[in-house]
């Protein structure tokens, strides 16, 4: 299966995966050709080894220890050819040591990257001399070094970005996209029978009025203060989002119907208590829907629970409605 998102590491893991497999495919059939079969067995084990790995990351998305595995196989295979090969191999080895970094943990590569160093310095007759065995030592020493400094930087950097993408800017609860996950891995804990799970889907009413008399700092600021309200209601494992403009979606684990009920009541009771604007009390509409075991994706789900929204808002506002409610 195709993962759901972009993952920087898959991608490295899939493009040098795969040159990787056909660059020493193609060495395993010249030696083939030449009749040096037992370094051409090599060759294709390798790139089995390699290969397995890669199509594993690519169908469950599970980069990190595609990645781990692929380290070590590469770090391995490149010892492997220095036994074969000689100092010769020592270009595929400068390689390894730096893609280990784009491809693996940090520590990993450095656990990996220190044994292929050292090991090469054991090799009996592997360098020239001393003086060639020390440059070798050092110069992998260095390319380790510094790649270790900026994987550290580059991961440190990527999971801050990742975590921007994840939340809204103005009221601090995670985003829709952050939403779609959260219901997707909610569906699929349902499915495995692990939990049952509610959908609220909530927003200000007459918020138009709100802009159009006071101006849009203050529906902003009503908008920050809902999300405070909501973010302090949610229970231990219960989650809140921000959806767009004035709607809000929260997730929560429940057992019932009379629960998700409870759970809307009591958060409606929350916002009329508690917001205020210039022109004094703001009130939210609610609707909600039980996961049913027909669904397989959370867009029905969500689609039951928006439909009650409105029916929640045409009804006069200010309360909600749950979705099993309507059939």
């Amino acid at each position: 299966m195709k993962p759901k998102h972009r993952d920087f590491r898959l991608d490295i893991i899939v493009l040098l995966g795969s040159i990787t497999a056909v660059t020493i495919a193609s060495f395993g059939v010249y030696r083939g050709w030449q009749g040096q079969w037992s370094q051409a067995g090599f060759d294709l084990v390798v790139v089995l080894a390699v290969a397995a790995p890669v199509v594993y990351a690519w169908r469950t998305g599970d980069s990190l220890r595609a990645g781990n595995v692929l380290a070590v196989l590469n770090s391995v295979a490149t010892f492997g050819a220095c036994l074969l090969l000689g100092h010769t191999a020592l270009t595929w080895t400068y390689l390894v040591l730096l893609t280990n970094f784009f491809i693996a943990h940090r520590w990993v590569a450095v656990a990996c990257n220190v044994l292929l160093i050292v090991g090469m310095q054991l090799l009996p007759g592997f360098f020239h001399d001393v003086v060639h065995a020390a440059s070798v030592f050092v110069s992998a020493g260095m390319i380790t070094a510094f790649s270790l400094i900026f994987a550290a930087r580059t991961q440190d950097d990527r999971a801050h970005l990742e975590r921007l993408a994840a939340v809204d800017a103005l009221t601090g609860v995670p985003n829709r996209r952050s939403m779609e996950r959260a219901l997707a891995d909610a569906v699929g804990r349902f499915q495995r029978g692990e939990r049952r799970f509610g959908l609220v889907v909530l927003d200000l009413d007459h918020f138009k009025d709100v802009n159009d008399q006071y101006g849009h700092a203050a529906g902003d600021a009503a908008i920050a203060d809902l999300a405070s309200i909501l973010r302090f209601e949610m229970r231990r494992n219960d989650q809140v989002f921000r959806f767009g403009g004035e709607e809000f979606v929260t997730l929560l684990e429940l057992d019932s119907t009379d629960d998700l009920e409870a759970a809307a009541e009591r958060l409606r009771k929350a916002v009329r208590g508690s917001l205020r604007g210039p022109g004094g009390r703001i009130t939210i509409s609610l609707g909600a829907a039980l996961l049913r075991e027909q669904e397989k994706t959370w867009h029905d789900w969500f689609s039951r629970a928006d439909a009650a929204l409105y029916r929640a808002k045409s009804a006069g506002r200010d309360s909600y409605v749950i979705a099993d409610d309507l059939f």
